[in-house]
């Protein structure tokens, strides 16, 4: 389905983006330095931060940062569907390209794909994670630089590689700022875990009837999967968390590998023209197939690990 927007802009926002990538490089290592700062607010990165938190170290600490990032990711797109801007490539006045895709298997004037601009997504998610991280250890100062130089970097990546204009970034940073406040003093204020989790679907709802876009399907279904696997992890499963660091690497790479190898795997039934046909249809496929893998890897896939530990502790009687 073909999705059209708006243009609007400030000159100096484009003169700026010119100005970065002409007189920074486009190739070798400094390219691939700059363009890659925006690995910090990107899905494996996010992923691998989440699930050394949840699977390993801290549950508590992992699932209070799950669900802030959850909540960005469904309302960054509700907001974008209802902006409608384009991003700064498809402006023809000036000479600013895409450098870094945002969906890498897609056209890039395919905006259902690679979706609106105004707030950066990647700047609110690298707001949202660290400073969800310095928030909850309020005292750790390494934390705390984190939070304000990994969103700063994220944001100029974001800029020179065309894919959003400064004040997407700004806005992005703000949307970000709003999420690490709201979401844990709602949690603070509702007690009853089912009444929260209703506050937070009721604000995400409205989208599925306006949103066009694939990234809101993939975050509301993300989030209805969070919210049906938290409850059947703490009754079913009630997994350890492990001081070990060696053990909480080999956790998150197994929860990683089955969150991207699920995703695919369940692709597999549908054809291509189908899920990228932007349809209702679509749509519903891929909320479905997301609620589907992270209701895996939040609350089934934690069962594996009583039987590892099981077997790290005979191995550690042997020895």
């Amino acid at each position: 389905m073909e999705l059209t927007g708006t243009f609007f802009y400030w000159d100096w926002e484009m003169q700026l983006m010119e100005w970065l990538q002409s007189h920074l490089p486009h190739e070798g290592f400094g390219f691939w330095l700059l363009s890659n700062l925006s690995a910090f607010g990107e899905e494996l990165l996010l992923v691998a931060i989440m699930g050394f938190l949840y699977w390993g170290l801290n549950k508590k600490f992992g699932k209070y940062i799950g669900i802030n990032v959850l909540m960005v990711n469904v309302w960054n797109p509700m907001i974008k569907n209802i902006v409608l801007r384009l991003r700064p490539y498809f402006v023809e006045k000036y000479h600013v390209e895409l450098l870094r895709k945002i969906d890498s298997n897609a056209d890039t004037m395919d905006v259902a794909a690679q979706g609106f601009s105004f707030p950066s997504g990647h700047s609110s998610n690298a707001v949202t994670v660290y400073g969800s991280l310095a928030a909850h250890e309020k005292k750790n100062k390494l934390l705390w630089t984190l939070a304000i130089v990994l969103p700063l970097l994220v944001g100029f990546s974001r800029m020179f590689v065309g894919a959003h204009y400064p004040t997407d970034v700004l806005s992005g940073w703000v949307l970000g700022v709003i999420v690490v406040l709201l979401v844990p003093w709602l949690r603070k204020i509702i007690k009853n875990r089912w009444l929260f989790y209703g506050v937070l679907l009721l604000t995400a709802v409205p989208g599925i009837f306006y949103c066009k876009t694939d990234d809101y399907f993939t975050s509301f279904g993300m989030l209805l999967g969070f919210i049906l696997a938290e409850p059947f992890e703490e009754r079913f499963v009630k997994f350890e968390n492990t001081s070990n660091i060696f053990r909480c690497i080999l956790r998150t790479i197994g929860g990683g590998l089955l969150y991207f190898g699920l995703n695919t795997l369940l692709k597999l039934p549908f054809p291509k023209e189908l899920l990228d046909a932007g349809t209702l249809v679509s749509h519903l496929i891929r909320t479905l197939r997301y609620a589907a893998v992270i209701f895996a890897v939040i609350g089934v896939y934690p069962m594996v690990f009583k039987l590892t530990g099981k077997l790290w502790k005979k191995k550690e009687q042997a020895a």
